[in-house]
């Protein structure tokens, strides 16, 4: 744990996310971690409920004026709805804020056509979209990131440098059962899952609401997800039909280039599996052209509990506060080093 003056609470540290939020913290060089919150496992280390995360802070109830006494910003790891009022809470005491759940990824009016009515809409204006290639100036000065959604990740990355190109994509995410939450419930129970890929969110997917916040000249978007034996991990393949013929050669250098100044994303010359980036926050993405149909098809892969979630929480925190972006990011391999 290092000691500064970037002091950091993590609120809801049981769940995945959560917990690798903590660790990421823990390890950083110049950010310190204050405190971790849990309801129904206070008291307890958050090693105990992690063991692959050695963080030996003990969980808290999250009150919010002794927390906010020891810590200058948060990370908060709760379910949408819930996440609201505690980032409310915290803001009016002062602290910076990234919020990992859905609560201020979208406009009121998105946000109560895929989710619900939303219980503090007054603070949406406020909210900055946290997908840091997007938006990284913007992050520097918010108070509030509203972390993005993983398949949302993967999938806005892969589309970005090619939007211009068509108003007509489809989106297929295949996505590991830690994308659901730690409470399983029948759908990522292993009995369910193993030796077994499922469709889910058929018909309409809430990540969908970004890509038409993002993508404003896409008129039609199919987003298609499905469930795969896996633990972690996200692969996202995109289709779309250009308007006029383009070549593999311009394709890849409209990716190399547009990508050319950010160090958490790789153009590849083959197209990657989730193995490529597990446990790392960097996004792996391979353009291609169809060759006979011209079609071009893009494989976008992501660990959805780092670049999707947690990693990425960390990379905004990291320039809301005025450190270098990719501070305390390492790699899985790094820290496993780090743990030995």
């Amino acid at each position: 744990m290092a000691e500064s003056n970037h002091k950091v609470a993590v609120f809801g540290a049981t769940g995945y996310a959560g917990a690798l939020a903590a660790d990421i913290v823990w390890r950083h060089p110049e950010l310190e971690l204050t405190a971790v919150t849990g309801r129904s496992e206070t008291g307890l280390r958050l090693s105990d409920i992690h063991p692959r995360y050695d963080v030996p802070l003990k969980l808290e109830e999250p009150i919010l004026d002794d927390i906010a006494e020891r810590a200058g910003s948060a990370l908060v790891a709760y379910p949408h709805k819930a996440a609201a009022p505690t980032v409310d809470a915290l803001l009016k005491r002062g602290l910076k804020v990234v919020d990992l759940s859905a609560d201020f990824r979208l406009s009121q009016a998105a946000y109560e056509e895929y989710y619900e009515p939303h219980p503090i809409p007054e603070l949406l204006d406020q909210a900055v979209y946290g997908l840091t290639e997007r938006h990284r100036e913007r992050i520097k000065d918010a108070e509030l990131v509203a972390n993005p959604g993983c398949n949302s990740t993967a999938a806005l990355l892969a589309l970005y440098p090619v939007a211009d190109l068509t108003d007509d994509v489809i989106v297929d995410v295949k996505a590991g059962v830690s994308g659901a939450g730690r409470g399983a419930n029948d759908k990522t129970h292993f009995v369910s899952v193993v030796e077994n890929v499922s469709p889910y969110s058929v018909g309409r997917h809430r990540h969908r609401a970004e890509l038409e916040m993002e993508l404003t000249g896409l008129t039609r978007i199919s987003f298609a997800t499905h469930l795969i034996p896996l633990d972690q991990g996200i692969l996202a393949t995109v289709y779309l039909q250009p308007k006029e013929p383009i070549t593999q050669e311009q394709l890849f250098t409209r990716f190399t280039e547009y990508y050319a100044s950010e160090p958490f994303i790789k153009v590849v010359k083959n197209a990657p599996g989730v193995r490529d980036v597990r446990d790392t926050n960097f996004a792996a993405i391979h353009p291609a052209v169809e060759q006979d149909t011209g079609r071009v098809i893009i494989y976008s892969a992501i660990d959805n509990l780092w670049k999707g979630a947690a990693g990425a929480a960390v990379q905004n925190l990291n320039l809301m506060v005025g450190l270098d972006e990719g501070a305390g990011l390492l790699t899985g391999q790094e820290i496993n080093n780090a743990r030995a």
